[in-house]
């Protein structure tokens, strides 16, 4: 069996097709033997601060080729990559920064000045990486990205006295719906096979790095994949990871918000073979430019559309399978801590009912006495994936013995996702436990809701939270974004919810709003909303 570490893969990767593309942004694209001699350079740079094994390196950057280089570069002399959320405030990159023990950040121009403000915080950091972006000049206290890249050191990899291992860590940060951000701690073999499994290209675990090499020369150069998705969560990060194992070439958009036009240009200009989404917040843009000019894109390169991260409704699908039949739809349902829970795979002749998982092989769903559900019992539980997991959370053992149990002698990951089972052995997802909301005694999972106010055709997204009821406890409310030129009526749409799931799970208020202003990856501030929500309660506004 093989120990595999990332440097490892990559480099041998480059050594087998150095002329092959591997990262591309705009009109810029960047060989195999680029990426490798440049995080090469970035790697000694690093090795200058006085760093020790498993030292870690935050990556304050929004997507562009230098996230992967530095992440190659870490990993290359033995270092931890660290993901930093662009969206976070001073305060949370104060505490990520100190929480994770970085002694490096890389970090785009544009947040220079608010990295400035936090520096006297975080005095483990020793080395700042400026990279330019077209925006303010490189402060004094930093060194320019380029001057570390283009250094040009010894021909032979880039090693560290205590040289890689296979229990060299990626840690990525999650910020989950409450609290401040947690590190979730990937051995890289692990991570890699967890990863290896579900690839494009698959790599025989007995043949180990002589393999990579085999299939390299056999095989040629891998996929082209779009991860239109944020790189500093774990989609696109790991889907990014896995492209670049099976030699393939990471296309990057240029926008740092969802330009469509952008994405459908550049899957036609750099013939993308799979798209890295984030379910209906991506998808429902796209689908939108697609019908209004049809035509005008070449898809015939897409071999799949990969989303996870959000609901994807089965309409949507049916939808974009109209452009394009002969592709894969598919929608991976993974969390940071648990990867490979389930899969629904649409195509040209069907489009996967909404929140519809087939299991894992390594998933189980079980009841509060850690026993499985019955299939086609209606029965809530508890998912739970066995196999290769997470280590646990950075420096805080509790919230890791809440997360990862132990059932029958069996370790898993229970990230806090329900779901029934049905007689198939299908799950059809509920949505997180913790905004699980209980009204009256019966159990609502806002997830359900929102995908059935989602079929309305005036609906273009939608939230569901609790709210304090002195009645039942809690009521539920609807936050609902209208579709284009809709103005739906807020008692048509509790009435459309009635009309497809039980009465008590149907919103009592329903809420318009011109956006829901998720953030990047898709994710919905539960939080917030649920205070937003409550403040229009006591104020006795809104529809029910």
């Amino acid at each position: 069996m093989t120990d595999w570490n990332y440097a490892d893969v990559w480099e041998a990767v480059a050594a087998s097709i150095p002329g092959s593309p591997a990262l591309a942004q705009g009109d810029r694209t960047l060989s195999w033997s680029e990426f490798d001699r440049r995080a090469d350079g970035v790697a000694e740079w690093l090795l200058s601060l006085g760093v020790a094994h498993q030292d870690k390196v935050a990556l304050y950057l929004y997507n562009c080729p230098e996230y992967l280089e530095g992440t190659f570069a870490a990993t290359k002399i033995g270092l931890v990559p660290v993901n930093t959320n662009y969206r976070y405030a001073d305060d949370e990159l104060a505490y990520l920064w100190d929480n994770a023990d970085a002694v490096a950040v890389v970090f785009h121009g544009t947040f220079a000045e608010r990295v400035d403000r936090v520096r006297h915080r975080v005095p483990g950091v020793r080395g700042w990486l400026w990279v330019d972006d077209g925006t303010d000049a490189c402060p004094d206290w930093a060194v320019p990205y380029e001057e570390a890249a283009g250094h040009s050191p010894d021909p032979r990899p880039v090693r560290a006295p205590w040289g890689r291992t296979p229990d060299d860590l990626i840690l990525l940060y999650t910020g989950g719906t409450t609290g401040m951000p947690k590190g979730v701690m990937w051995r890289q073999d692990d991570l890699f096979a967890r990863l290896n499994n579900g690839g494009f290209r698959r790599y025989d675990e007995e043949r180990g790095i002589e393999g990579v090499r085999q299939q390299l020369a056999e095989g040629g150069p891998g996929t082209t994949l779009l991860p239109a998705c944020p790189l500093m969560h774990g989609t696109g990060a790991f889907t990014a990871y896995e492209c670049l194992s099976g030699g393939g070439q990471v296309v990057l958009l240029q926008g740092r918000r969802l330009d469509v036009t952008e994405l459908l240009d550049t899957v036609s200009r750099r013939r993308v073979n799979g798209l890295v989404i984030v379910g209906d917040p991506f998808s429902r843009p796209v689908l939108a430019a697609l019908d209004a000019d049809p035509g005008r894109w070449d898809l015939r390169s897409l071999v799949a559309i990969v989303s996870s991260g959000a609901m994807w409704s089965e309409e949507v699908k049916h939808g974009l399978l109209r452009h394009h039949p002969d592709m894969l739809l598919v929608d991976a349902f993974s969390s940071s801590e648990a990867l490979g829970m389930g899969t629904s795979v649409s195509t040209g002749d069907n489009a996967s009912k909404t929140a519809r998982f087939t299991l894992g092989p390594e998933v189980k769903v079980l009841d509060p006495d850690g026993r499985p559900v019955p299939p086609g019992s209606d029965q809530p539980g508890f998912l739970a994936l066995g196999g290769r997991n997470p280590l646990g959370y950075y420096k805080d053992e509790e919230k890791t013995a809440a997360a990862f149990r132990i059932f029958d002698g069996v370790r898993y990951s229970v990230p806090g996702d329900y779901a029934t089972v049905a007689a198939d052995g299908t799950i059809h997802l509920l949505g997180r436990g913790s905004m699980c909301i209980n009204t009256g005694g019966e159990k609502v999972y806002p997830e359900e809701v929102e995908e059935t106010l989602k079929t309305h055709p005036a609906v273009a997204d939608a939230a569901v939270v609790g709210v304090p009821d002195p009645e039942f406890g809690e009521h539920v409310v609807a936050i609902v974004q209208p579709a284009p030129g809709a103005e739906p009526d807020p008692a048509v749409l509790i009435e459309h919810v009635k009309g497809r799931l039980a009465r008590y799970k149907a919103p009592r208020r329903v809420h318009l709003v011109a956006s829901l202003e998720r953030a990047p990856n898709g994710k919905v501030d539960y939080a917030r909303h649920r205070r937003q929500a409550a403040e229009w309660a006591a104020g006795g506004v809104g529809t029910g």
